[in-house]
């Protein structure tokens, strides 16, 4: 199992940045991929952007060139950069983790961090 914790979540104005963090109770190399989903009232979760073991990173293409994910494997901690935050950009966003177990692959997820984009 893995736990996740989130931080770093608020109120910005748009244009401006935040920086989610989301911190593993384990090793992240043990971890096939992590990665942030946001979901907005009304709206799926959707993934917003995925860093994989071997350090491929996929991103949700309304976030491509503003948002950018990292990892520090000695902290076991995601984070993800967001840049000229738009209001749109509101949503709960939530850090996920895929791992391989005995019946195949299990999702675990944070309890989420509001971000809120408004003037």
């Amino acid at each position: 199992q893995v736990q996740l914790v989130e931080s770093g979540g608020g109120l910005v104005q748009p244009g401006g940045s935040l920086r989610l963090s989301c911190a593993a109770s384990r090793n992240i190399f043990s971890l096939v991929t992590m990665g942030w989903y946001r979901q907005a009232p009304g709206k799926q979760r959707e993934l917003v952007a995925a860093l994989s073991k071997g350090g491929s990173r996929n991103y949700a293409d309304s976030v491509t060139g503003r948002f950018t994910i990292s990892r520090d494997t000695a902290k076991k901690t995601v984070y993800l950069q967001m840049n000229s935050l738009k209001p749109e950009d509101t949503a709960v966003y939530y850090c996920n983790a895929k791992m391989v177990v005995t019946t195949g692959l299990q999702d675990y997820w944070g309890q989420g961090t509001q971000v809120t984009v408004s003037s």
